[in-house]
């Protein structure tokens, strides 16, 4: 028989739980979302980032929208993505593959992994750091490429060739990001899928096209959209790099934000600039995110 009031036991509130997301509120408000708000306000006026603003309405976006900087700028952009996103994501997918499907059964997992490891050594590195490696491997006069090769190019410095530098650096800099999560991609394919194909005769490339990069459809999303995004907020390696230069041959929307904000301490304008690489940004991942739902549903 059960004891007086054993159903009559009143759940346990959840009410309490709500608590511990109060600091990352707290934290997302104070972080994100008012200096966001801020920033938007701010481009709505001519400041120079001391004493009152002054509103001018839409007129940083007028002249925005009339800078040629302003659409270099984002010209620079898409080389970038190109460099930092839709590169390391082909040949990132090759790699993967290859260390997962040859490396690991010829030469064991361990130099399959020491190998991935050298690829995301440079994710590891500060930005910093390596800018000014690569900054003094590219100098003109003493830079060790020029010495190795017997040759004079100024690298960094030639407005024709300076942006294909800074996108191969950036190749070097992306590439094992996407190494690392399209391996661990692969550890959830079922490995009967590669056995039947080979006994098939199936070569290495007909298993990596039919088999590789359908089962890992997901991450190659994921990597794209991760890539991408920072391609567009590109700033440090520019900064290090080239700030910009030489003239604007390098210049990206982020540099050029900061240029306005703290060079020419047009603050106003700097905050369009930034206003509008967000908005960008945002209309870039909800694109990125419709296009994987319609994959999976396409799937499913």
């Amino acid at each position: 028989m059960a004891p007086p009031g054993a159903g009559t036991a009143r759940p346990r509130g959840r009410g309490g739980y709500w608590l511990y997301l109060v600091p990352s509120l707290v934290l997302f408000l104070a972080i994100i979302v008012v200096p966001l708000l801020m920033n938007v306000a701010t481009s709505f006026t001519r400041w120079s980032g001391v004493g009152t603003p002054t509103w001018i309405g839409l007129d940083n976006y007028t002249k925005l929208f009339k800078d040629e900087r302003f659409w270099a700028s984002f010209e620079h952009n898409v080389a970038l993505i190109i460099a930092m996103a839709v590169m390391p994501t082909i040949i990132g997918l090759v790699l993967a593959s290859a260390l997962f499907d040859y490396i690991a059964k010829r030469f064991g997992g361990r130099t399959a992994s020491a190998l991935r490891a050298a690829f995301y050594l440079p994710q590891v590195l500060p930005v910093a750091v390596a800018g000014v490696v690569w900054g003094w491997m590219l100098h003109p006069s003493y830079g060790a490429v020029n010495q190795i090769f017997g040759i004079k190019v100024n690298w960094l410095g030639d407005p024709d060739i300076a942006l294909a530098t800074v996108m191969a650096i950036m190749v070097w800099f992306q590439l094992g990001y996407p190494v690392v999560i399209f391996m661990a991609g692969l550890q959830r394919v079922d490995p009967s899928l590669y056995e039947a194909a080979e006994i098939d005769g199936a070569s290495w490339w007909r298993r990596f096209w039919h088999i590789t990069i359908p089962q890992i459809r997901p991450e190659i999303f994921v990597v794209l959209l991760t890539c991408t995004i920072a391609a567009l907020k590109v700033f440090g390696p520019i900064f290090v790099l080239t700030r910009g230069g030489p003239g604007s041959a390098t210049m990206v929307p982020s540099y050029f934000s900061y240029l306005n904000f703290f060079e020419k301490v047009n603050v106003g304008y700097g905050s369009a600039i930034a206003t509008v690489l967000a908005l960008i940004i945002v209309v870039v991942t909800f694109l990125f995110l419709r296009v994987q739902e319609r994959d999976q549903e396409s799937e499913s």
